[in-house]
């Protein structure tokens, strides 16, 4: 097999964050689950966005956010997703380019705008997402590039994806094609409310091998396999998956593979200003690591690693070159 032009490949929503900070009283006033993610029209996204107080906006979109981070460790990375041709779509393109990540979607001519996740912090970190499609939605089977896919040794898909019917095609045309190029295809559960939504698809994919390595973190996982017991969705995992990472929070994360489950600790950090985007820095190290047939705890260490910088600080991107802190803490990347 040839070598992978591209360690990893994402395909995900292109999504421009909004986030802002708020309390308690605003997600009850709005009838919000705290730490969930739902889809909204558009009157509705212009509606919460009137309401809220002073925000940040930078690209964001939960596979593209993987992408960025292993950019920052100096991976070689690609993206596919949709945006329109519009302001916000011109901003998350070079977004993407500028960290070094190769983004070649054409731009939607006509239709939606770009989408946008409105992320509302509570004091604690948490995160609440209200998410506008637009123009994500519009994400082909035509879009996928086959030769992109088969050169990329792992091809990344979001569970959000599976929402959009013509982007479930995409999914399924993309994860074809990487087999097909004897590559891996790894799957991001996303969120309870996705997986309550897909259950029955979700574990169908696993289990028939459609997707050889499964990132979730221990909601998911407890959603997916309808228990209150981590460890019975553990082990319940272990039966169905080739291989998987499940985060934890403080407590860190459980690599499950045949030949068991280790638990990696996680990487400290003094304070957590914002939960958003540490699953996805997570899945940038552990799948950076696999790509390069580092041993699995030493890969979900890398994981851990890059999510502890990213909730230091607000936004779901790292604040700094991760590819350098990592020497710091011990990582040749």
């Amino acid at each position: 097999m040839a070598e992978a032009t591209y360690e990893v490949l994402g395909i995900g929503n292109a999504i421009v964050d909004v986030l802002a900070r708020t309390d308690e009283r605003f997600l009850a006033e709005e009838s919000l689950a705290k730490g969930s993610m739902r889809l909204i029209g558009a009157d509705e996204a212009e509606r919460i966005y009137g309401r809220l107080g002073p925000a940040t906006e930078s690209s964001g979109g939960s596979a593209a956010n993987t992408i960025a981070g292993i950019a920052s460790m100096g991976g070689r990375a690609a993206f596919i997703g949709k945006v329109a041709d519009d302001q916000l779509g011109r901003i998350f393109a070079h977004d993407m380019t500028a960290i070094g990540v190769s983004f070649t979607t054409p731009p939607l001519a006509d239709g939606a705008p770009t989408a946008r996740c409105l992320i509302l912090v509570t004091p604690d970190g948490e995160r609440t997402m209200n998410t506008y499609l637009g123009a994500a939605q519009d994400l082909h089977p035509a879009d996928i590039d086959e030769t992109l896919v088969g050169s990329a040794a792992i091809t990344f898909l979001e569970g959000y994806l599976w929402d959009p019917p013509l982007a479930k095609e995409a999914f399924r045309k993309a994860a074809a094609a990487a087999h097909r190029a004897g590559r891996k295809v790894a799957l991001t559960l996303s969120d309870s409310f996705c997986v309550d939504r897909y259950r029955g698809e979700f574990l169908d994919l696993i289990r028939s091998k459609a997707i050889d390595i499964v990132l979730a973190n221990a909601h998911e996982l407890r959603s997916l396999y309808e228990t209150s017991s981590l460890e019975a969705g553990l082990a319940a995992l272990r039966q169905d998956a080739t291989l998987a990472a499940v985060t934890n929070s403080v407590e860190g994360s459980f690599v499950v593979s045949a030949a068991g489950i280790e638990q990696v600790a996680a990487t400290p950090v003094e304070r957590v200003v914002d939960a958003t985007g540490a699953g996805d820095l997570y899945a940038a190290g552990f799948l950076l690591g696999v790509a390069r047939g580092w041993p699995l705890a030493r890969a979900a260490a890398l994981g851990s690693f890059a999510a502890a910088e990213v909730i230091s600080h607000m936004g779901a991107r790292p604040a700094e070159r991760l590819q350098d802190l990592a020497r710091g803490g011990g990582y040749a990347l």
